[in-house]
């Protein structure tokens, strides 16, 4: 069994030939170095550059360490396992969704005791190697000095925590591991009377053979922090061909310069195989990532609007696609030729412009569209299905006694009114937006906010049966002019339903009512629930089984019970009212059936489980904030758009659809992203390139028409190491788990978990075996693109969407798959992979934001795995949803002193979600580093403090420690030598196989 290997380094002298090239790989030179120059035009002033052809596997081998930056010699094992009631009346009805890497591990051989097989070692003193497998260390714990915390090193003489002073900067401290001894079970000391049940589950079990050392296997943290480094120094031009798409954890600038930015609009590989017979030589699914609304830096240019007046923007007269910068203008100026069709259209007088000497428009530099990948463009009246207003928000909140009792309706209520005005009383939402209110048990309450009354005037419909809108005027007003009358009804809510007893919320009346209301208009309902519906339209049975999980029957509870809730989405997308679900259930709620208002129409889904105020009322506030104010579009209609010899055969998300091309949305915001599966229509020219067009005719929340533009090209090849160099891993990751859940609801869990794990394989496997087919057959060899992609598979497996076992129930389940259908990929990658950073010793760049782009600089990563955590130091984690602070047992009194003004970690309050505002550096960087990633998420990111085997959110917390053996899954040490089995068994038993994913047929 060979060692670990990274192929960025010095070659290794080898006792084996030279690999030779993949059927794939038999190209000529000249093809190789000339594959990416496009005949097709670039966008003005762009150069395009070769991508060039894959290395010499022989100079890419070498004897660095995964993700390190040094060169070492490495063991092929370590020993390490791894005021008055509004007036009130009864109204009664009337009538009437690079190079590759190489890792030698045969796993089912023993270890040897001296390097590499067949390798020389470089003459170089070595570092002390990882004792040998059965070595009398093994089983003892790596803290000998504390063995009652199994898993941390020592602390380090010389480098305690230390109060920083302005301009001095820490001793950057840093866990220690050490590599020569076994890890023990990951558990957190149990302190002198604290109950088992607080303690984290060991991720490790004791070892029964020998691991690889963690250290020296593909790491998220070395590989974002590298792309991080370099995204820092340069902006990155959106046309360029000279390097690959920043990845999506990356905090980068980027210049608009013909294609669109990747924010916008990521693919599976920028290299698109010419045939279809390349793709499944591949494996690799050819898809489409797109979050069409959303947000930029701060620092990029904003998207520019073109008005082309009555006559509407350009357009080809056979496929409808947008002008657009590689659209071709000839014949003096007086005809374009469209990318995606090729036909030569006229152009119109009013739009004519002559050609300079390289055949540019001579008014390039006054045509935004012609330069930008996006653009914006004001449509005139036969764009419009009805006539765009601003929007309305309505916040329809159940008042049963659960919501009283539970504090629901408090919180509720101090969260509205955060939303629509800042704490000086100025208004958060777009110009022109009105608002209503509505509260409901098992009446409809509607209530008159109008101007001109001195308080609220409350009208209640009793017979949700027959629902209609007693109001004509005064239920949707200004913020602006009836805040008074809006501010005290929401305070008299709590008191007015004090004594409410009644616990059945009716819900399908209130949706009926709103959509009748804003039919003419559109807009936005945000509902708050507690209970399942069991009266009035839309009532549901309680039908969620345990005895049922994990058999073929669990798929049936990931469906609506019938379709009354579907048709009424349906309508409901009709008339443009989106749809926003804030769910508190206590008891099974049947998301599956409830969750179709807010996945067919467009919005989003949220839930706290069994709310407690002092736990989620925090929460609660701030992502109802979040959701009112990020960027916000309805009445919505998406079409992607693609060149000859491809086709769009599939989309994922949350949406509706009527055919199979027209993507509607009564409503979309910035943090939605859907997926779309391409396939080959024909063979592709790799002399010119590929486009896509994504056009969304939508009206923006201050009522204006729009349709947004994404366009998009990319090189074709016809080798298949340049589709797997410029693959990206983090879209592939999104992609596929859209895929999965779709999935899901119509095959058994472990046939959808099995089939992400033989994806992974296929994958792998096809990179092995035709573009490093002539490598030890022992060895791993991962593309270096992909050589995170086991720990990202293994991630998947482990979140609640696919995890195995009962102890997830099928409300929780179905609403994270809803929540993982419509997430970008900057969200996706960091749920399954959660960014972890080391706080206690942080140095004085720390937590600095720069003032143009926002950007605040931090600590280094940590990975996630709880032998990683040191009892003295505090570590900050976050997964997109919750922010978790760790505090270890041994944490200085300093550090505790400076962030929380306490000097014991008993007197530190777990509860509170909010970090002390201190006069201390330390205090001032924490806060910081929370604010820019809470700039960086879509929901409001809730703190969660946990004093190490005190509270109970640790166990939450290790369970969020990917590479850790938790979630019913194994650890990454342990998963990357079994993917490695399955390669070889993939290789040597079905050498020439080409296999069709689940996702691509």
């Amino acid at each position: 069994m060979g060692g670990f290997q990274q192929n960025d380094g010095p070659p290794l002298a080898i006792n084996a030939a030279i690999p030779q090239q993949g059927p794939y790989q038999q190209q000529q030179q000249q093809q190789q170095q000339h594959q990416h120059q496009i005949q097709q035009p670039t966008p003005p002033l762009m150069n395009r550059q070769a991508a060039g052809g894959m290395a010499d596997l022989q100079n890419q081998m070498s004897n660095m360490s995964v993700g390190a930056n040094s060169t070492t010699d490495q063991q092929a094992y370590s020993s390490m396992p791894p005021q008055a009631p509004p007036t009130q009346s009864e109204v009664r009805p009337k009538a009437g969704a690079r190079a590759k890497r190489a890792y030698a591990t045969d796993p089912s051989a023993p270890p040897p005791s001296h390097g590499h097989p067949g390798i020389v070692p470089p003459p170089v003193p070595q570092p002390a190697a990882p004792a040998p497998y059965g070595s009398q260390n093994v089983g003892q714990p790596l803290n000998q000095s504390h063995g009652q915390h199994p898993g941390f090193g020592p602390q380090q003489p010389g480098a305690p925590y230390q109060q920083q002073q302005p301009g001095v900067p820490y001793q950057q401290q840093q866990p220690h591991i050490a590599p020569q001894q076994q890890q023990q079970p990951h558990l957190a000391p149990q302190p002198m009377g604290q109950s088992q049940q607080f303690r984290p589950q060991g991720p490790v079990q004791p070892v029964s053979k020998p691991k690889i050392d963690p250290d020296q296997i593909p790491s998220p943290v070395a590989v974002q922090e590298t792309d991080q480094e370099e995204w820092d120094q340069k902006p990155f031009v959106t046309s360029a061909r000279t390097n690959p798409t920043p990845l999506a954890s990356t905090d980068f600038y980027a210049d608009d310069a013909g294609n669109c930015n990747p924010r916008f609009f990521r693919m599976t590989t920028y290299n698109l195989p010419n045939t279809e017979d390349l793709l499944n030589t591949s494996q690799l699914p050819m898809g489409l990532v797109i979050q069409p609304l959303a947000q930029l830096r701060a620092d990029e240019e904003p998207i520019e609007t073109v008005d082309f007046g009555d006559a509407g923007p350009a357009r080809c007269r056979r496929c409808n696609a947008y002008i657009n910068p590689y659209m071709i203008f000839t014949n003096g100026g007086q005809r374009f030729v469209c990318n995606m069709c090729l036909f030569e259209n006229e152009v119109e007088p009013g739009y004519f412009c002559n050609l300079d000497m390289s055949g540019r428009r001579c008014d390039l530099n006054q045509r935004p569209e012609l330069r930008h990948g996006t653009i914006e463009f004001a449509v005139p009246k036969e764009y419009w299905n009805k006539s765009p207003v601003p929007a309305a928000y309505v916040f329809a909140i159940d008042v049963t006694w659960n919501s009283i009792q539970s504090g629901m309706l408090q919180q509720c209520v101090e969260g509205i009114k955060a939303a629509i005005w800042d704490a000086n009383g100025v208004s958060r939402l777009a110009p022109g937006v009105q608002v209503g209110i509505m509260t409901y048990d098992k009446n409809v309450h509607f209530y008159n906010l109008s101007s001109s009354l001195e308080q609220a005037q409350m009208m209640v419909v009793p017979d949700v049966g027959d629902i209609f809108v007693p109001l004509n005027t005064g239920f949707l007003v200004d913020p602006v002019t009836s805040q008074a009358i809006i501010e005290s009804l929401l305070d008299m809510l709590p008191q007015l339903f004090a004594e409410n007893k009644i616990t059945e919320p009716v819900i399908g009346a209130v949706v009926q009512a709103v959509r009748m209301a804003l039919e003419n208009r559109g807009g936005k309902l945000i509902m708050f629930q507690t209970a399942l519906p069991t009266f009035g339209p839309g009532a549901l049975r309680h039908r969620d089984d345990s005895k049922i999980y994990g058999t073929d029957k669990e798929k049936t509870l990931y469906a609506p019970q019938d379709d009354f809730y579907k048709n009424l989405a349906e309508s409901c997308v009709d008339a443009g009212l989106s749809i926003d679900l804030f769910l508190f259930p206590n008891a099974y709620i049947d998301v599956a059936s409830l969750g179709c208002l807010s996945s067919i129409t467009g919005g989003e889904t949220y839930m706290y489980s069994n709310f407690n105020t002092a736990r989620d009322g925090v929460k609660l506030v701030g992502d109802i904030g979040r959701l009112v104010t990020r960027p916000f579009g309805y009445n919505a209609l998406m079409r992607v758009r693609c060149s000859t010899g491809l086709r769009i055969a599939e989309h994922f998300g949350n949406f509706h659809m009527k055919n199979s091309t027209d993507i509607e949305l009564a409503g979309l915001d910035s943090e939605k992203a859907f997926g779309v599966l391409v396939k080959h229509d024909g063979k592709l020219d790799e002399r010119t390139e590929a486009s896509f067009q994504v056009a969304l005719l939508y009206t923006t929340a201050d009522g204006l028409r729009r349709v947004r533009v994404h366009n998009f090209s990319t090189p074709v090849t016809t080798l298949l190491g340049n589709v797997f160099r410029w693959a990206d891993m983090d879209t592939t990751i999104n992609f596929l788990s859209k895929g999965a859940i779709s999935q899901a609801l119509t095959r058994p869990l472990n046939e959808v978990r099995e089939a992400l794990t033989e994806k992974c394989v296929k994958i792998l496997s096809a990179y092995r075996r035709n573009c490093a087919s002539s490598t030890a057959p022992g060895q791993l060899i991962l593309p270096e693109s992909f050589k995170l992609f086991p720990l990202y598979t293994l991630a998947m497996l482990k979140s609640n969407t696919l995890r195995p076992g009962k102890g997830i129930n099928s409300d929780t389940r179905v609403y994270h798959m809803r929540m993982i259908k419509s997430m970008g990929v900057s969200e996706s990658i960091v749920f399954y992979y959660p960014r972890m950073i080391a706080v206690h010793n942080m140095n004085e760049k720390v937590g600095v934001m720069n003032p143009t782009s926002g950007r605040v600089f931090l600590p280094s990563l940590v990975r996630d795995s709880y032998a990683r955590l040191n009892p003295t130091g505090a570590y900050l984690l976050e997964n997109g949803h919750k922010m978790y602070l760790w505090l270890g047992h041994e944490i200085p009194a300093q550090f505790l002193l400076d962030v929380f003004g306490v000097q014991t970690l008993d007197e530190v309050n777990p509860t509170q979600r909010h970090l002390p505002e201190l006069d201390t550096m330390t205090s001032s960087q924490l806060r910081m580093i929370r604010t820019y990633m809470q700039a960086q998420r879509g929901r409001y990111l809730d703190l969660v403090i946990i004093r190490q085997g005190k509270d109970q959110p640790e166990h939450e917390m290790s369970n969020l420690l990917v590479e850790d053996k938790n979630n019913e899954a194994m650890s990454y040490v342990d998963y990357l030598p079994t993917i490695h089995r399955m390669i070889q068994t993939e290789v040597t038993t079905r050498p020439h196989e080409v296999h069709t994913s689940i996702w691509s047929r």
